[in-house]
């Protein structure tokens, strides 16, 4: 690159939703908002940005076209860190990115990734043709990788003074010194929406849901210590963005875009009651309010943080709820009551504010009556909804650790609903499929009988309550039989190396 050349960057995501038949029937999609915060910041630092969107995309075809259209001297393949599906290696959008990263190769420009993926298994796209991979929380290390760039160094110079990358040395991967995480979000400027078809986006919530959803983030990482769950970005750090920026983001939101809803998509929304508070302060201030959904804990839903929640315009919540088995909520570390579950759910029902759980099957040493204590939590309570899913051992986890000896040689799920079990859980793959069907259509039936709300399961038609009871029935008999037949012989049990981790302090802004 010739001295001083302003660089013309394609900035890109490989998350396409057509590709993933149940967030395709889901419908639900969201914008990169990784992908437009490291824009946003690119762009204020005087770089030429453009970006490919992969979220509507039909599939890696579409990027080639961005290639051809745009025609930038460098690529940078930056995944939305902040979506739950780009944590999950899904291996159709590795197959997405390695195919993007060769196309740009071929038309010749310089290529940077970044996202979980590539944090764990930075030997892979670096094979495929990408000149840098970036370890961890990328915003910065891009900035600093396009100054050097910039400055007229050739991509296929190797930048190993600049921290968070991995590079091909020789033979080896060579990774630079580790980068510490930024703890002032603030400095971060708003993620550039303008980048995407924002209509497009309006169209696709409207014509399937009635209403148009956009997403935010207040937070990045999450200090909490459950050991299935795969922090390669943030680690165990987190960092808060100050409550007042967030609320003016929101009225800027309310202002340029008009949607309908939120989904704040942070890992735990509101980590101290405080902070939820002078959010709820700064929204009615600036006349901010927008309904919305978040995620949180339920040690964390206090008197304090459920009426701040409720004066910020919050309607959803999702908790971590897991199980209703207090034996399996230890072995996980989720560092939560039963108790607590059930005292969330009341509090934020008492406010009007939906509560949904996430629950998870087939944690190792799970028994029959550990799954029978979860659907009486279920049943009990009656959460407003609820996503079912099975332990996935992902990289870099305690988890992936403890059951490494009975891993099966697929390590990642095809696509999002695979719920495939990776080691020998106590029941196979099939028993827990039709269990997840079951619990699902279990509780619409029970909500449904008592004349609130549907918690409806996108793979379930619709039928009368006569034969919605028949259909449970006959379900939950299938259940029945396939604990007896789906049952694993030797099942995987954990070997642990440390005790239980102690629970994080949140007396700071961050870690």
């Amino acid at each position: 690159m010739n001295e001083g050349k302003r660089l013309n960057v394609l900035l890109a995501n490989a998350y396409y939703q057509r590709l993933d038949s149940k967030q395709a029937e889901k419908g639900k999609p969201y914008p990169p908002l990784a992908t437009l915060y490291v824009a946003a910041n690119l762009r204020q630092l005087g770089f030429d940005v453009a970006m490919f969107d992969a979220l509507l995309a039909e599939d890696e075809r579409a990027f080639e076209r961005a290639l051809d259209e745009h025609r930038p001297s460098t690529v940078v393949l930056f995944e939305d860190n902040f979506n739950f599906l780009s944590k999950m290696c899904l291996s159709r959008m590795r197959e997405a990115a390695l195919t993007m990263v060769a196309a740009a190769r071929r038309a010749g420009a310089a290529v940077m990734v970044s996202g979980s993926d590539v944090t764990d298994h930075p030997e892979v796209y670096l094979a495929a043709g990408a000149h840098v991979a970036i370890i961890g929380e990328g915003d910065h290390t891009v900035h600093e990788v396009l100054r050097w760039w910039q400055d007229g160094h050739h991509a296929e110079e190797l930048p190993i003074h600049i921290d968070g990358l991995a590079l091909t040395v020789g033979n080896d991967i060579h990774r630079t010194a580790t980068r510490a995480n930024e703890r002032h979000p603030d400095v971060f400027a708003h993620p550039a929406r303008d980048l995407v078809d924002i209509e497009a986006y309006r169209t696709a919530w409207v014509e399937r849901h009635g209403y148009f959803s956009l997403n935010m983030v207040s937070t990045r990482g999450c200090p909490f210590h459950c050991n299935w769950c795969a922090k390669p970005i943030w680690g165990q750090r987190y960092a808060m963005r100050s409550a007042r920026d967030v609320a003016l983001e929101l009225a800027d939101v309310k202002e340029s875009i008009g949607p309908d809803h939120i989904w704040f998509a942070d890992d735990i929304f509101g980590l101290r009651s405080s902070w939820v508070t002078e959010f709820a302060d700064a929204v009615t201030e600036l006349d901010a309010h927008i309904p919305f959904t978040m995620q949180s804990r339920c040690d964390l839903m206090s008197a304090e943080a459920v009426a701040g929640l409720a004066r910020a315009g919050c309607r959803e919540v999702w908790l971590g709820a897991e199980s209703g088995s207090q034996a399996v909520l230890d072995a996980m570390d989720k560092g939560i009551t039963v108790a607590e579950i059930r005292a969330a759910r009341q509090r934020l029902g008492d406010v009007g504010i939906r509560a949904c759980y996430f629950v998870q099957f087939g944690y190792p040493g799970e028994r029959w009556a550990d799954i029978e204590a979860t659907i009486a939590l279920v049943r009990d309570t009656l959460p407003d909804d609820i996503g079912v899913s099975v332990s996935y051992p992902l990289p870099g986890t305690r988890f992936h650790e403890m059951v490494a000896q009975d891993l099966t040689e697929k390590v990642n799920w095809e696509v999002s609903n695979d719920l495939e079990m990776m080691f020998r859980g106590t029941y196979t793959s099939t028993f827990y499929r039709r269990l997840h069907l079951a619990l699902h259509d279990d509780l619409d039936l029970r909500r449904r009988e008592k004349g609130l709300s549907r918690a409806r399961h996108a793979m379930l038609p619709e039928i009368t309550v006569d034969e919605h009871r028949t259909r449970v029935a006959t379900a939950w008999d299938e259940v029945a039989e396939l604990e007896r037949t789906c049952r694993t012989s030797r099942p995987t049990l954990l070997v642990r190396s440390s005790p239980p981790p102690e629970a994080p302090s949140l007396a700071q802004p961050f870690n």
